[in-house]
């Protein structure tokens, strides 16, 4: 008997089910446990699941339902985390065979919020080795398997890779990744779903491992904008909730909106066909709905800004691994080593200054954005490649998306077409500072005119015979 859920569900159709009494939160979280149990061994998007506390967490749901003290919309809807996310006495390895048998000392602001608002912890995601890395790979505990390609592996994108591929490959319907340089958008453009990068502050960093705490956020990898904020409210610090709430009497127009567009010269990297496709069709649609499009010339270079920013996550992240880095001993991957090492060389000088350069970056994009609501890029200049084919010294992935981490903007990518071979690319939005709101109202509305987000990779081998690994 065929089963009655959608692998592909969103949270709000899951929780409508859940209403209707249609399934219970406990067969829900079996469901996804199965189906991670049938593909994880191929895709490698868990690297710890939690069946008995999926479990428990189901029942509590299920027991609130029944008495009627329902914590919420998100109650009983399941969910993965990065494995960077601390829970109290769980293995938490960061990525890093390093640390297999690390065990938590607190468990993360972000997740004891998910947790209070009712949600199903299905397990722990596979993640770039100590979060440092866009293309997703991690040659210690492996590299996740991007599902839009199942007879060739392709990079999944980095560093929240276990997360995006969970959603896409239908293990989850949501899950959480972190961002730094790009790291929840790069894996959504990649694998074809939402990511949302959040403001700095919007969503507590406690407990959560870090990389750059200059840069670091928090944010949901989803199906769709809606699912991704209700996620950010739940994780959001209280008083900052309200940056989240809509702004827009109709979700299906954009009258009045602003919307930016790069002059065409400022690409800071050459653009695949199929990417430069999707953003001028987002542009048209945008339109559609009643958005204005300005193209202005950008205040500052991709290329300046992308440099800046991955100066400061080196120098940070040595800060943080310089205790054991430089042990030869240990079993750290040789790019995520190098990586490190060179924060090393970074004089204070340096650092200090670029310190001093962002803070006034980040208010000349507040005054360059002026009233517009966002700045609309690609999110990635190309689509899926080849594992073999990555040069790990080069950060191509990064050319658009690091540069919301350095200026502190919101910002949002969204799927918007395919490449050849019927691979996912996606848009970005930027906006400004706590400006999640405008953000999410946009790419609500591109999603009740478009399909991208609905389209699934073909995984049903995975489930109706071996696939070899």
């Amino acid at each position: 008997m065929p089963s009655p859920i959608n692998p592909f569900s969103t949270l709000t159709d899951l929780a409508g089910a859940l209403a209707r009494r249609d399934l219970s939160a406990l067969e829900l979280a079996d469901y996804y446990l199965a189906r991670i149990t049938r593909a994880n061994p191929k895709l490698n998007a868990f690297v710890t699941v939690e069946p008995e506390l999926a479990r428990s967490l189901a029942i509590a749901s299920d027991a609130r339902r029944a008495a009627g003290v329902l914590l919420g919309p998100l109650d009983g809807l399941p969910i993965a985390l990065k494995d960077l996310l601390e829970i109290e006495g769980r293995v938490t390895t960061v990525g890093s065979a390093i640390w297999r048998q690390r065990r938590s000392k607190e468990t993360a602001v972000a997740v004891e919020r998910l947790l209070a608002a009712g949600m199903v912890i299905l397990g722990k995601t596979q993640m770039v080795e100590f979060a440092f890395g866009g293309w997703g790979a991690n040659p210690k505990l492996g590299t996740p398997w991007n599902p839009w390609d199942l007879t060739m592996h392709r990079v999944p994108g980095g560093s929240s890779s276990g997360s995006g591929v969970a959603v896409a490959a239908g293990l989850a319907p949501s899950a959480i990744g972190s961002d730094t340089g790009g790291s929840v958008r790069i894996p959504a453009s990649l694998v074809g779903i939402t990511g949302l990068k959040t403001t700095s502050g919007l969503i507590s960093l406690r407990g959560a491992f870090p990389l750059s705490p200059t840069l670091d956020t928090i944010g949901p990898m989803t199906r769709s904008v809606d699912d991704a904020a209700l996620l950010a409210a739940a994780m959001a610090e209280p008083e900052l909730c309200g940056h989240l709430a809509r702004t827009a009497a109709d979700p299906g127009r954009l009258d009045g909106r602003q919307i930016m567009l790069l002059a065409p010269d400022q690409a800071p990297i050459m653009v695949d066909p199929a990417v430069a496709a999707a953003v001028d069709d987002a542009r048209r649609v945008l339109q559609s709905l009643g958005a204005r499009i300005i193209e202005r010339r950008f205040p500052f270079d991709f290329g300046d800004l992308m440099r800046r920013n991955g100066q400061l996550i080196a120098a940070e992240a040595y800060c943080v691994h310089r205790a054991y880095v430089e042990d030869e001993a240990l079993p750290i991957g040789p790019w995520v080593r190098n990586r490190l090492l060179s924060g090393k060389a970074i004089a204070a000088a340096d650092y200090i200054e670029t310190l001093a350069h962002r803070r006034a970056a980040c208010q000349q994009w507040i005054e360059w954005m002026g009233d517009a609501d966002a700045l609309l890029t690609p999110t990635l200049p190309m689509a899926a490649c080849r594992v073999e084919e990555v040069d790990e010294t080069t950060t191509p992935l990064a050319a658009f998306t690091r540069a919301g981490n350095y200026l502190d903007a919101c910002a949002l990518s969204l799927p918007a077409g395919f490449a050849p071979g019927g691979l996912p690319v996606g848009i970005q939005l930027l906006g400004k500072p706590f400006d999640e709101a405008r953000l999410l109202d946009i790419g609500r509305a591109f999603q009740r005119t478009t399909a991208w987000h609905l389209r699934t990779p073909d995984v049903s081998a995975l489930f109706d015979r071996e696939v070899s690994t």
